[in-house]
């Protein structure tokens, strides 16, 4: 059926479509003389969202956020910046300076005037109408803004700004009008219309200097106002979306008869990869193709996830992809060019062409069949070494396809497998790249075919060297189709590894580091800087030199043996957990080397890496060195609750000492106890609950039952681990009689099971700031003075935590050198 095309835009001037064919034998009828009409079923959009109106309104909103950080930092040199002006404006004539101000606010109030009167011009009433709005909104929430920092809680802020001294209320902080303006303009848009930007930036300019000369504004003022008036205009110009200025089908068909593909059927299906809009067409010759149609309004689609991309992970995991419309397609065409050059089974470039000053569009032939994705059963052997193979031909020319996803792999009529969609990848591809495409394709193949079978293809096809491909087997370096089909099915992607490593000698393979940074990185370096300021705050209380000097020598003594003998019973508790041999004197550095990796790494973590990295340097197998570690960790929890509760008990019964938390303790207990019930009331929450420990405790409990049958391993680790327990209750207690305090060791025993579960919650290197805070509050709880409790605290910290902390790096470089680590 021949559908006619759709309206054009209020105010843009009317396409021309050819008249349409009554059928099949007139339009063969037609092309023997002239254009041949083309047969269109398109459904073009109005209103279209560009996604770099997305991009520059965060661009705008980050600026914003730092000019205000900037005018309370360097609060001094704004301020010099604002002085320098100043003084330079006391030499300007006083009846200059107060013609200026009226011209400038004139020419500010004719401008806006003057586009109206253009957009009236060119019947664009409705852009007007929603620009007006946008402006009139500006005003109003940069006004509400104004009203905002006068408050006595944004005073500091106010005065960054004012560049005046807290307190002061003459000057207005932002300008709702000017700010109105910019919005209003961003709206109407002036791209492409130099002389109306070129005016708009003088007259800006020129207000500006005139009221920095007058002293109405100040040169932050001025900024942030810009900035918000930009930020409000491009967002709403994304929510409301813009006119679309896109060619239609038959345009498109135009184009592509200049470079002799004539067309004579366009008809619109859902795109597959980066394109906009891609048309299923037919050639006069009867050829059939894919039509991919990249509009320039989708210039920088998708930049916001892969400028996160770019700054996660390394330069060839995620290369950076081009934010013009125009280089996304030479990199497709390139590759195009590549792989048919390479004789490698992918759909042929047929054409190039652009489409108006508004679209580029590539022309490929079409194949018949169904991709992975769409198939209704599962793959065979011979199509999934089809495919292995239709990729190893692209790879044996170092070009990459970058996205082997299943609606990607095509198998075609004849048994054909072909690779869509060549637009991710690269050419003179590097190892790593080359290696990053097969452990795509291995995770894609898993999810329809099965771990099993898919690695004894990998095993089949790239024999030794697929053991390579397992370390990177992880999430972050899959295609984000695959990821979302990885999580909802998360046993895949561990049976595919186990299955592939157990074609490796000693079933383990050298990690591979593909993030810059990690989130985990990004969340402790924040946590950090929170626990430093707390701890800022405890050090300002009592200094550390004034805790030593007060402190009783003897019973630091005692103090520093009891934090030597949380070592022995860490390495007995270790030992306890592992049925093989181990030497208690190695046993023994790895946990004093873990005193130097806690340094670094969030509490709890960094020291069962490193145990799990030791064990497995003694030839114990990684899953069986991950769950012996687990068992030690899980045993550890349910001794550290039990001893919690009993030390609970006995301080409430125990008559003559009150042990009363701060309120603030109660509202956290009961926030917690809220999310557990939350979690567990909706089967979801009780869903993703199973998913995170099931995993585990089938390491641990198997494991557990193991250690169980040798009662004398079982009785060291758990004696290893109360050891361990009571040494840290009593070392803390002693630094509290150290500096002249008393209170219950049950008390002291209650404090520190609490803060140190709290400072393992807390995601900084050994719980800095978290535990110190937890355990001075606890000890006051207690009725230890303030300035008594936190002495303690700091002493205890400095005994097991930092003094520790040169002989682990030294256990560490001993063990490193022996292979031992």
């Amino acid at each position: 059926m021949t559908l006619p095309e759709p309206d054009p835009p209020p105010g843009e001037p009317a396409r021309p479509v050819p008249a349409p064919a009554a059928g099949g034998a007139a339009a063969g009828a037609a092309g023997a003389a002239g254009p041949q009409p083309v047969l269109v079923e398109d459904h073009l959009e109005r209103r279209i969202r560009q996604p770099i109106d997305l991009l520059r309104c965060i661009v705008s909103c980050v600026e914003l956020v730092l000019l205000a950080v900037v005018g309370l930092v360097a609060t001094a040199t704004t301020r010099g910046v604002e002085t320098n002006i100043v003084e330079a404006s006391r030499r300007l004539p006083y009846t200059a300076l107060a013609a200026a101000r009226p011209t400038a606010l004139f020419a500010l109030l004719i401008l806006p005037v003057a586009l109206a009167g253009r957009q009236l011009v060119r019947r664009q009433g409705r852009r007007l109408l929603e620009a007006t709005a946008t402006g009139v909104l500006t005003i109003a929430a940069v006004s509400v803004a104004d009203t905002l920092l006068r408050r006595g809680y944004a005073v500091h802020l106010y005065a960054a700004i004012t560049m005046s001294r807290p307190g002061a209320s003459h000057i207005t902080p932002l300008d709702a009008y000017l700010a109105g303006v910019v919005a209003y303009t961003t709206m109407i848009g002036l791209s492409g219309r130099p002389r109306w930007r070129t005016a708009l930036w003088l007259i800006v300019g020129g207000y500006a200097l005139v009221n920095l000369a007058a002293l109405y504004a100040t040169v932050l003022s001025l900024l942030i106002t810009l900035l918000a008036g930009r930020a409000i205009g491009l967002g709403v110009r994304y929510a409301a979306g813009s006119m679309s200025l896109r060619p239609a089908a038959a345009e498109i068909a135009a184009a592509l008869r200049t470079v002799g593909c004539h067309v004579t059927e366009m008809r619109r299906v859902p795109p597959v990869g980066a394109e906009s809009r891609r048309y299923a067409a037919t050639a006069r010759s009867g050829e059939r193709l894919d039509v991919c149609v990249y509009d320039r309004d989708q210039q920088a689609a998708g930049a916001v996830y892969r400028l996160y991309r770019l700054a996660l992970l390394q330069d060839q995991v995620s290369h950076p992809a081009p934010l013009s419309v125009d280089r996304t397609v030479e990199r497709r065409a390139l590759l195009s060019y590549a792989a048919q050059a390479a004789d490698a089974p992918a759909p042929r470039l047929r054409a190039l062409v652009k489409a108006g000053p508004e679209a580029t569009v590539l022309a490929l032939e079409h194949h018949d069949g169904v991709t992975l994705a769409e198939l209704d059963r599962s793959p065979t052997d011979a199509e999934l070494s089809r495919i292995w193979d239709a990729v190893g031909l692209l790879h044996a020319h170092r070009i990459t396809h970058g996205a082997l996803t299943a609606d990607r792999l095509l198998l075609a009529a004849g048994g054909r497998a072909l690779l869509l969609d060549l637009g991710s990848g690269d050419v003179a591809a590097t190892d790593l790249q080359v290696r990053l495409d097969l452990a795509q394709l291995a995770a894609a193949l898993a999810l329809y075919a099965g771990p099993d079978r898919a690695a004894d293809v990998v095993l089949r096809k790239a024999g030794a060297a697929a053991v390579a491909v397992v370390p990177l087997l992880q999430n972050v370096a899959l295609a984000p189709s695959t990821r979302a089909a990885l999580r909802r099915r998360k046993d895949i992607l561990p049976a595919l590894r186990k299955r592939l490593l157990a074609a490796a000698p000693g079933g383990e393979v050298s990690p591979v580091q593909l993030e810059r940074i990690r989130l985990r990185t990004v969340v402790t370096l924040v946590a950090t800087v929170a626990a430093a300021y707390l701890l800022a705050g405890e050090l300002a209380r009592a200094s550390l030199g004034s805790v030593l000097r007060e402190a009783d020598w003897r019973w630091g003594i005692v103090a520093l043996g009891l934090s030597a003998l949380t070592y022995v019973g860490a390495t007995w508790s270790l030992m306890g957990f592992v049925t093989e041999r181990l030497s208690f004197t190695r046993t023994l550095l790895a946990q004093l080397a873990g005193s130097f990796v806690t340094l670094v790494t969030p509490a709890a973590v960094g020291g069962a890496a490193l145990n799990i990295r030791y064990l497995q340097r003694r030839k114990i197998p990684a899953p069986v060195a991950a769950a012996s570690v687990g068992v030690a960790q899980v045993v550890a929890f349910v001794i550290h609750i039990l001893l919690l509760i009993v030390f609970v008990a006995v301080t409430g019964t125990a008559g003559g000492h009150s042990f009363r938390p701060p309120t603030w303790v109660y509202f956290v207990l009961a926030a917690i106890i809220a999310v557990a019930l939350g979690v567990l009331a909706f089967p979801a929450g009780r869903r993703l609950l199973r998913a995170r420990l099931a995993p585990a405790l089938g390491q641990v409990v198997p494991r557990l039952l193991e250690v169980a049958q040798q009662p004398r391993k079982l009785a060291q680790g758990i004696g290893g681990t109360l050891l361990l327990t009571t040494s840290y209750i009593l070392c803390l207690d002693v630094c509290v009689r150290a500096l002249g305090g008393s209170v219950p060791v049950t008390s002291v025993a209650v404090v520190y099971l609490t803060g140190s579960a709290l400072g393992s919650l807390v995601p900084t290197p050994g719980g800095v700031g978290a535990v110190e805070a937890a355990l001075s509050a606890g000890l006051r709880a207690a009725g230890l003075p303030g300035a008594a409790a936190v002495g303690a605290v700091l002493l205890f910290r400095l005994l097991t935590f930092w003094l520790p902390v040169p002989a682990g790096w030294a256990a560490l470089r001993y063990l490193e050198r022996r292979q031992a680590l």
